[in-house]
């Protein structure tokens, strides 16, 4: 199974353009649409670099007919329709998102930027807030925004992950990487708390920055950005799995010290934190999740135009990695992948982002791609089979 988009238009859009509604201020332009996605209930990001795009949240049926089926804004338009003015923000809305993940509790959680137009005009509606909507219900539950000293100048959350037990809902913790301030926000549901975590292993390296991708070349210094967490573990707590963006290393670190305000933010943290090992040449990976039920980690291989994956009870070394899906055409930077919960599959999104960031798209050709892996299949006859 798999989508594909040029210029994906929302339901909206269609109706909009077929009456003829447009504006200086609220013009759809097709070009400024990117994409991350989370499978788990068919929801799709537009992410708002640039202005222009009709929704940041929306979802689509995965048993469509057709290959490009249109995209549904969530919970709804009224949600993703941003002020004319710098008025505030009503509770359900939400302005830019990059990532989202929806929990065992039928939540969906997700970080909004509060931002419109990040490399144009960067209008600003709101700080960085946390949602979090009731997918029974399509209503927001919560929203928390971050507080100041979450953040630093650089500060840019791309992603999150939840941490929680089907039986204890309220007891949540959500964990956000800041990879422009190289540091990981950690939110606990039940205080309504956030606290800051610093730590060198979330800095980028500077030998791993260069990147060429798609035939363009680019040099980044993102931090840390994929995050996944592993089975709980014999002391009731699980390990968070980490990356940089701009590195070959993964690290990992036990929840118990993240979810212990005390623990985390101590300077003397040092030694909780652990390498796990080196990827090897050119693996720079963006997204990862790991796959309970067989302790094994998937990951972007944003240089190599595929997906890897390594069996977490191996040691972290290239002889152990596994390339399980590569297409030097059609996965040109995959940009998020998400496992389901339910069945073992993977899926994965891919979106030309350094052509859209640095050159320009082509509006004739497919850029924006969402495929459907087996993991069982994938991961026969590798090191990461069981």
């Amino acid at each position: 199974m798999s989508y594909g988009y040029k210029r994906p238009l929302t339901r909206r859009e269609l109706e909009e353009i077929a009456e003829q509604i447009s504006g200086d201020d609220g013009e759809l332009l097709g070009e400024n649409t990117l994409f991350t996605d989370d499978n788990e209930s068919d929801y799709v990001e537009e992410e708002i670099w640039k202005a222009g795009v009709g929704a940041t949240l929306n979802y689509i049926p995965l048993n469509s007919n057709t290959k490009s089926p249109a995209l549904t804004p969530y919970p709804s338009w009224e949600a993703n329709t941003l002020p004319t003015n710098s008025t505030t923000l009503n509770n359900g809305q939400i302005v830019s998102t990059f990532r989202v993940k929806a929990d065992v509790c039928d939540r969906l959680w997700l970080v909004d930027t509060g931002v419109d137009d990040i490399l144009g005009s960067f209008k600003q509606f709101a700080k960085s807030t946390i949602v979090i909507i009731d997918l029974k219900t399509d209503k927001v539950l919560k929203r928390y925004e971050l507080q100041q000293s979450d953040m630093k100048e650089s500060s840019f959350f791309a992603n999150i992950i939840v941490d929680v037990e089907p039986d204890n809902c309220d007891n949540a913790f959500a964990y956000i990487p800041d990879l422009g301030g190289y540091g990981i926000v950690v939110y606990s549901l039940a205080a309504d708390d956030s606290w800051r975590v610093n730590h060198n292993f979330f800095h980028f390296d500077p030998l791993q920055g260069d990147l060429t991708v798609g035939g363009v070349n680019f040099h980044w210094t993102d931090g840390v950005f994929g995050l996944a967490l592993s089975n709980k573990r014999q002391n009731g707590y699980r390990t968070l799995y980490f990356h940089p963006l701009a590195s070959t290393k993964e690290f990992a670190v036990c929840t118990g010290v993240l979810r212990n305000k005390t623990a985390a933010t101590s300077p003397n943290n040092y030694y909780s934190f652990k390498i796990v090992g080196d990827k090897g040449v050119k693996s720079q990976t963006s997204a990862s999740d790991l796959e309970l039920s067989s302790n094994v980690l998937f990951f972007s291989q944003l240089q190599k135009d595929g997906v890897a994956c390594w069996n977490i009870r191996k040691p972290l070394t290239p002889e152990n990695i596994a390339l399980v899906v590569h297409d030097s055409e059609r996965l040109i930077f995959t940009n998020d992948i998400k496992l389901d919960q339910n069945e073992p599959y993977l899926y994965i999104l891919s979106d030309k982002l350094p052509q859209y960031l640095y050159r320009s798209i082509n509006p004739d050709e497919v850029n924006y791609r969402i495929f459907r892996l087996n993991t069982l299949e994938a991961v026969k006859n590798t090191p990461c089979s069981n």
